[in-house]
């Protein structure tokens, strides 16, 4: 289902702060999280960003991880700008959004990004969605 503008900042919000250690703050203009306050790992694109004119999350991900997901789904995954070459990707939620889905791709940006010490405290807890 469609959603709006706060709520899916709201959304998004509430999933990355479930992390340890985790901020947000504006960055290029975007509202973005951080971890540390350092190491950005999500950054949300209400409005679109560039020629992907409809709103859309970057998100760091492991090796291999955006090919692998490009693949499986072109509809909801391709490669954003400025940080495609590092494997970052992108996840469109311009259509029926699977939170679930988001919630996983942006634990898995946590997951790519924190140190070791982080992750530890993360452990083998729930998903966010």
């Amino acid at each position: 289902m469609a959603i709006d503008e706060e709520s899916m900042l709201d959304e998004i919000r509430r999933i990355c702060s479930a992390f340890p250690s985790v901020t947000e703050r504006p960055s290029h203009g975007a509202p973005t999280w951080f971890i540390r306050d350092k190491k950005s790992f999500v950054m949300l694109w209400a409005d679109g960003h560039h020629h992907n004119v409809f709103p859309h999350l970057w998100c760091a991900a492991p090796p291999g991880a955006q090919q692998e997901l490009m693949a499986a789904n072109p509809q909801v995954y391709f490669r954003p700008p400025y940080v495609g070459h590092r494997g970052w990707i992108g996840v469109r939620l311009d259509q029926d959004v699977d939170w679930a889905e988001v919630a996983e791709a942006c634990e898995e940006a946590y997951r790519a990004t924190a140190p070791k010490r982080l992750l530890a405290e993360l452990g083998n807890r729930p998903a966010t969605g």
